[in-house]
């Protein structure tokens, strides 16, 4: 049995809601032109902040997936 090639891309999702939502917002554009969208990896995590709340999550992740032949 053939081992799996993966390429891996960065991106940074964003959300007004949490971080999770970030992650899943990345994931969903990515997986619009990436086929075989196979792990993902946080690298960094970070917010913005206003009236002392926070208002906007970034998350950068690390997307691995599948090269076909």
């Amino acid at each position: 049995m053939p081992g799996h090639t993966y390429k891996h891309i960065e991106i940074t999702g964003s959300s007004a809601e949490s971080s999770d939502d970030a992650i899943r917002c990345a994931i969903k554009e990515a997986a619009k032109t990436l086929d075989h969208l196979h792990w993902f990896e946080v690298s960094g995590c970070r917010g913005v902040i206003e009236d002392g709340d926070v208002k906007h999550w970034q998350v950068t992740l690390t997307i691995g997936f599948r090269l076909n032949r």
